[in-house]
């Protein structure tokens, strides 16, 4: 029986992943290197460190990585306007609060990023638990973030399923022994996804209610 819902926050609840692909590609363009999309879904979910390395494996010029981050992060800003959440999200929130299930989040991010968005978008209290990359020692796809996540919430990790976008975070959540449910964004929809429960394009596609009834046969 699922008693806990548990979302990663990029990509997933608002799709920061594609303005970042969008910002990096164009900074990294003025100094002649060309990240594909192929490229920068291997960061996603996880750490820079895949991301730094291919940066300074193709620059070319003397610039140094964190001026690269400076000017994709400007243009990132510059981009994403007013976030928006993607399609469905408040409904499975609303829906899980108004059944009694448990809400947590689980995200390779800063605290202070996600919870400024989830501020902004006015559904931080919606959030019993938030667990980021300042809690644990190691991020997605290591399975940490999840432990925390259900250990804090009070189920058994056949008691949650998580919500995720990439395949780090899909390879996180099954570590932890979490049924998974994938909704893709434009960035990672082509990314070799396996051993999931159930994939949608969206939350939008199904509602909450028949993903449980689905997890729960």
């Amino acid at each position: 029986m699922i008693k806990a819902v548990i979302f990663d926050f990029d990509g997933l609840i608002i799709d920061t992943e594609t303005v970042w692909y969008e910002a990096f590609r164009e900074a990294l363009y003025q100094f002649e290197v060309d990240l594909t999309i192929e490229q920068f879904a291997l960061v996603i979910g996880t750490d820079d460190a895949v991301l730094d390395k291919y940066i300074l494996d193709n620059i070319k010029e003397s610039s140094t990585i964190s001026e690269i981050k400076e000017l994709a992060s400007k243009l990132f800003h510059e981009k994403i306007g007013q976030p928006i959440l993607r399609e469905g999200v408040l409904d499975y929130l609303i829906t899980a609060k108004e059944a009694g299930i448990k809400i947590g989040l689980a995200s390779s991010s800063k605290r202070n990023w996600v919870e400024k968005f989830l501020m902004q978008l006015h559904i931080l209290p919606y959030f019993e638990v938030i667990k980021t990359r300042d809690d644990v020692t190691t991020v997605k796809p290591d399975p940490e973030l999840y432990l925390q996540a259900i250990k804090a919430l009070g189920v058994q990790p056949e008691e949650a399923v998580a919500f995720e976008d990439s395949l780090n975070g899909l390879k996180a959540a099954r570590a932890a022994g979490l049924k998974c449910v994938i909704f893709p964004n434009p960035v990672t929809t082509n990314l070799a996804f396996e051993d999931f429960s159930l994939r949608l394009f969206s939350m939008a596609e199904k509602p909450l209610e028949f993903i449980l009834k689905e997890l729960n046969k």
